[in-house]
């Protein structure tokens, strides 16, 4: 296992979520841009743990799981903030719950959490760095 390859692969990957995320907030797409949010966070800590524990990062998409895997320390309001964006991944695949965040996606609460899961990534990049 290339260790810095994988890495950049994950880090690559977030970025480019991260990226096509904006692009949806500016279409209005709030609750695409919010469910590849959480992807973007899951793809940084992901990296995060390839670099802590040199192997491949557990096949899953839980965000306080990875962050206690690689041993972040997060107060318990980040603790409330990464479990609300968890729910972003699942309430887009499921058709019952999909209107539903639809709904609650309007425009003021979407920017809210798009800023602070963008500030999120930033935080935990610098943690590869």
């Amino acid at each position: 296992m290339n260790i810095q390859k994988h890495i950049e692969y994950w880090e690559k990957s977030a970025k480019h979520d991260l990226e096509t995320a904006e692009s949806l907030i500016r279409e209005e797409k709030f609750d695409w841009a919010l469910f590849l949010s959480h992807l973007v966070l899951e793809k940084i800590i992901k990296a995060i743990y390839i670099k802590e524990k040199k192997s491949f990062p557990p096949r899953t998409h839980n965000l306080i799981f990875l962050l206690k895997e690689v041993d972040i320390k997060i107060s318990e309001s980040d603790e409330d903030f990464f479990d609300e964006v968890n729910t972003f991944n699942i309430s887009t695949r499921y058709p019952d719950e999909q209107f539903k965040f639809y709904k609650l996606c309007t425009k003021e609460f979407s920017l809210d959490k798009f800023k602070k899961i963008k500030e999120k990534y930033e935080w935990l990049k610098q943690k590869i760095e």
